[in-house]
This record gives structure tokens, C-alpha cells and sequence, in this order.
């Protein structure tokens, strides 16, 4: 089944560029595969502009849209995306209802960070060079980002362990992919490409002292960026060495494809190397050539002279390029986005949906799913107490949900109420935050990893609950680890009424709409005054499978009071206990 995709790419489509290379070449496969491909980026040309505001009015349905003029990008960019440009992205975002949303080099100020960052689709993260990793500064804003991301893909394993220092995860290593059409081995002349950079002068002048003792061969210095300089030539080789400029696939595959020999620059493009690959040519680029430039020299002449080793390493490198293509590249993008696709819910797959309708002549009730009592170390809640105010408050039902400890959702089901009460547990995982199991028939010991805890929930037939997910004030499980387990999680909290910000809220509801998790409201209640400040209105039912269903049409509830009063209460409460 085909998926709506977004590639976003933080350069100008307008001109050329390494990663556009990419984001072009992937898209036009994947497109081939049957998915709507469309790609977001800037532009310097008027008529990509003026049709983007038109997709932009008609969808976001294009193949490609420009959402404004181009600003100047690097690692050390501190220009910000402008806020007509920023406004453009989300309407192309909302009214795309992409399934996955793939930006290229995110760790720079642009249109790819600020996509996944704003998304509410899959998100994806490919990162192409080990240099452009400046962004975000701040490790939250970091954690944040790392927060929406399902997949970490690097074109190297340089880039994959740069990017891993600033935004840990588990990096799967990708080809550039190249136009093997394109690129094709012709009758080899006797030329050498060397890519230029400025940097690279060591590494130019010893292939220039090899050219002198190579007769009838030819170089051509291959300009890959703009603004590269000149290199000096010297005057008694000047006939057989030609300095080109080539930005784009076409303009390199002219002199590619009919050279023997090709010279990679010490930080050139990984791309341009792979195109002398798949050309069929002969790669002069021995171990330790960043240690020692002058052995580029040697690998040259050696190349050069024995025509046999030339001939089997330029097919070896013709075979290796052939496994590394843009088809290659979009089938295996097509099986990560499935996969990452089966993460998000279907409703046909939740329990008990077919028992929905059986539930609608209930009557609704509102339930609050996660409080404490005198049983948890940090509350002083007696159970009758709490029992009778949440009565007095018009809840129907609640959760007993004590910190490490189950004595207090057994003396709740042992008393006489009109509520009902479902029996809990918050039990501290190990280094991971907190999970909650709900309709627990015993104590789980603290202390367990995320996994393990998770596991002793379902081993009771409870249900597993995430409190406060993103709630960064205390410990919680990172993105990975509730990713891991989103099969697992019943009940995934949006909204508790003690915590300090609203944006951990929002970050919550974007976390379970993304993946289609059933969400829970809760005032995590630690003195009276806090009951039924956050809460669910729901179905009455009296199992967990019911429970499950009534949750299905429930709605969220915020009755939030000052959180400074209800701290304050608690603490006035832990101070009186500990002078009893």
C-alpha cells in the first residue's frame, strides 16, 4: 500500500547540491513503488515559488514545493528559518496528512528541523555529512527532536558516529544511491579525476609530480563546490592538466564516465566517489591518505601503469556501485517505512472494539485514573477519606495508584463505596521513569527494568499505563524506550493536572495521536483538594476489557486548580506526619 511521504531537504532545489542529489533520486523511486512522494524546500527561482503557494492552496498534493526564498545554511548558521517560510511548512504539513515526514541534515537551522520538530507524521532523520551538526544548541531542544524521531539513517558511518555524539540512537548506515544510468563505464581514455578542494593541495601537488613521469595521461581537476579556487599548475605540465567545474550529476558523468583513474578529495563528497564507481573507474585512494597526501602519488602511478589492475578494480567498483543504487536505496526506505508505519495503531486492532456498541446505553461517569493515600510515602490521604471525597466530587470511578505499594488499592476494594475502583500500582522502574499497572491483582516490586516491569503487569492480566510521559521535572522512560514497546502500553497519559507545564502535555498528546495510543487524564492527587482535577468521562463498565472499550469514546476532562496550592498542601501535609 502506497504512503503519503514529505522529503525535506534544508538547500535550494534551485541549484545543485550533494543532498538534493539524494532527496531527487530517492524520490523519483519511491514514486516508481507507488508512493505520493512530495518535497519541501527552498528556492531562489521565482517560478518555484509562485507554484508552491499554488500547491500549497490546492493541498500540498505537488511533487515538489517551494515554501519560500532560500536562506544561506551552514554549521555555524544562526539565521533563523523566516516566519513566512515557517508559516508555509506547517500549512504544507496539516494539509499534506503525510504518513512519514523524512527530513535530510536536521541538525542545522532550516526547513528539515523544524519539519520533524512540527510534525505530527513519522518521523525520519538522514544525516549525509559530519560537519553539519550544530543544531539545536541546547540538549533539551535536542531531546526534543530525538523525541519525534522513529528512525536514525547516516550515508556514512563518519556521519552516523558524529551525529550519535549530539543525538544519541541506534544509526543505520545507507548508500548515497547513484544513477547508474548515468554514471556507466565508456572507453577509457588516459585521464585522471582528481576532486579539488583548497584543503587538498598536498594531496594535489603529489598527484601533479606523478602526471610528469606519466606520459600521453591527461588530469582533470573536478571542482565539485562553488567559490573552490584555482590550484597552481606547473607550467611544464600545463597542456595535460584542465581545471572543470561540475555541481551537478550530469556535468560530472561527462568526464567521469571515460576516466581510468579517480582521485578522491580527503573531504570530498562520498556521492562524487561513488559516481566514479559505478563509471567504472580505478579509485586511488590508499589507507592513510589523510596522514600521508603524498601516497595518492604513488596509488596514481601505480594505476596508471599496470592497465590489468586498473581494468579489475574499476569492474569491482562497477559491481559494488550497482548494489548501491537509487532503486536499491528507495526499496530499502520502502521496507523502513512500512515497518515504521505498522507502529501506528489500527482500531481494528484494539481490544474489545466489537463490544463498543454494547456499552453505549451505559450510563457516563467521570474517572480519575492515577491518585494516592496514606499508603504512598508522600501522601497522607487516608483510603476512607479519599473514598468519600471522590464520592462527594461526582466520580464514579478511580484508580488507587500508591508508589511501590499495593496496600492501598486493597483496602479500597475492601471498602464499602459507591465508586469503582479499579486497583494499582506506580511502580519505579530502574532508571526509566514510572509505569503504572492497572487491575493488579498483587505488589510488583520496585526496582525492575522498564521491560521486566511491563512484563510482571501483563503476567497479572493488568493493564500497562505510562503517567506523565514527557514530563522532564522527574525521571521518565526515553522516546526509544516507549517506542519499543508501544505494542504493550494499554493507556498512555495526556494530561495530569500537577504538572508544571503545559508543553509536556502537548508533547504527550503529539506522542499517542501520532501512534494512535489510548489516552488517559489523571490528577495524580496527593491531598483531597487535588481529586478529580484531571479525569476522563467515560462508559461505566466493570472489567478491564469494558474498560478498555469505554475508553475508546472518552473525554478528556481538565478541571485544574492552582498547582502552587495543591503543592503546598502537600507539603503542609508531609510536614504535619513528620512532626506526629
Amino acid at each position: 500500500m502506497g504512503l503519503r511521504v514529505c522529503l525535506v531537504t534544508p538547500f535550494a532545489w534551485s541549484r545543485p547540491h550533494d543532498v538534493n542529489e539524494h532527496v531527487a533520486g530517492l524520490a523519483r523511486e519511491l514514486r516508481m513503488l507507488g508512493h505520493e512522494v512530495t518535497v519541501l524546500a527552498p528556492s531562489t527561482r521565482a517560478a518555484d515559488l509562485a507554484a508552491g503557494r499554488r500547491a500549497l492552496l490546492d493541498g500540498a498534493r505537488a511533487e515538489m514545493i517551494a515554501l519560500g526564498p532560500a536562506v544561506p545554511i551552514s554549521r555555524r548558521s544562526r539565521i533563523g528559518v523566516p516566519v513566512g517560510v515557517r508559516a508555509n511548512l506547517a500549512l504544507a504539513l496539516a494539509r499534506g496528512r503525510f504518513d512519514i515526514v523524512h527530513g535530510f541534515e536536521p541538525a542545522l537551522p532550516s526547513l528539515s528541523y523544524l519539519a520533524l520538530r512540527d510534525s505530527h507524521a513519522l518521523g525520519v532523520a538522514t544525516f549525509l555529512s559530519p560537519e553539519r551538526l550544530g543544531y539545536p544548541p541546547g540538549k533539551p531542544q535536542r531531546e526534543r527532536l530525538l523525541s519525534r524521531i522513529d528512525a536514525l539513517l547516516a550515508t556514512s558511518p563518519e556521519a552516523a558516529e558524529a551525529a550519535c555524539e549530539r543525538l544519541p540512537g541506534a544509526y543505520q548506515v545507507i548508500t548515497p544511491g547513484v544513477d547508474t544510468e548515468l554514471f556507466r563505464p565508456e572507453e577509457k581514455r588516459k585521464r585522471i579525476v582528481l576532486e579539488w578542494r583548497p584543503a587538498g593541495r598536498p594531496l594535489t601537488r603529489s598527484v601533479l609530480r606523478a602526471l610528469r613521469d606519466l606520459p600521453g595521461w591527461e588530469l582533470v581537476l573536478l571542482r565539485t563546490k562553488p567559490l573552490s579556487g584555482r590550484p597552481t599548475v606547473p607550467r611544464a605540465i600545463a597542456d595535460r592538466v584542465t581545471v572543470r567545474t561540475a555541481r551537478d550529476a550530469a556535468g560530472r558523468a561527462a568526464f567521469l564516465n571515460e576516466a581510468a583513474v579517480f582521485v578522491p578529495a580527503l573531504d570530498g563528497l562520498a556521492r562524487v566517489s561513488l559516481e566514479a564507481a559505478a563509471a567504472g573507474a580505478a579509485i586511488a585512494s590508499p589507507p592513510h591518505l589523510r596522514e600521508q597526501p603524498e601516497l595518492a602519488g604513488a596509488a596514481v602511478a601505480r594505476l596508471a601503469e599496470d592497465e590489468e589492475l586498473r581494468g579489475r578494480e574499476g569492474r569491482e567498483n562497477r559491481a559494488a556501485a550497482e548494489r548501491q543504487t537509487f532503486t536499491e536505496l528507495a526499496r530499502w526506505h520502502d521496507e523502513l517505512y512500512g515497518s515504521l508505519a505498522k507502529k501506528r495503531r489500527g482500531n481494528a486492532t484494539r481490544p474489545g472494539i466489537h463490544e463498543e456498541d454494547a456499552l453505549s446505553s451505559r450510563d457516563w461517569i467521570v474517572c480519575d485514573l492515577h491518585m494516592h493515600t496514606s499508603w504512598s510515602h508522600d501522601c497522607a490521604i487516608e483510603v476512607p477519606d479519599l473514598l468519600t471525597h471522590a464520592e462527594t466530587e461526582g466520580l464514579g470511578a478511580i484508580a488507587i495508584t500508591d508508589h511501590n505499594v499495593f496496600g492501598g488499592a486493597r483496602e479500597a476494594l475492601a471498602a464499602t463505596t459507591s465508586l469503582t475502583v479499579i486497583p494499582g500500582e506506580e511502580i519505579k522502574t530502574d532508571g526509566q521513569g514510572e509505569v503504572i499497572g492497572l487491575f493488579l491483582s498483587e505488589e510488583i516490586a520496585r526496582g525492575m527494568s522498564f521491560t521486566e516491569t511491563v512484563a510482571a503487569i501483563k503476567e497479572q492480566e493488568g493493564l500497562v499505563y505510562i503517567p506523565h510521559p514527557f514530563d522532564r521535572m522527574h525521571s521518565i522512560p526515553d522516546a526509544a524506550t516507549l517506542r519499543s514497546h508501544l505494542d504493550e502500553i494499554d493507556v498512555f497519559e495526556v494530561y495530569n493536572a500537577r504538572l508544571l507545564f503545559d508543553g509536556y502535555h502537548d508533547e504527550a498528546l503529539r506522542f499517542a495521536s501520532k501512534y494512535n495510543l489510548t489516552m488517559g487524564a489523571v490528577s495524580d492527587a496527593h491531598v483531597l483538594q487535588g481529586v478529580g482535577t484531571g479525569a476522563l468521562r467515560m462508559r461505566q463498565f466493570d472489567d478491564a476489557e469494558e474498560f478498555l472499550v469505554s475508553l475508546r469514546s472518552a473525554q478528556v476532562l481538565r478541571r485544574p486548580k492552582s498547582l502552587l496550592y495543591l503543592q503546598s498542601l502537600k507539603w503542609a501535609a508531609q510536614a504535619k506526619e513528620r512532626v506526629r
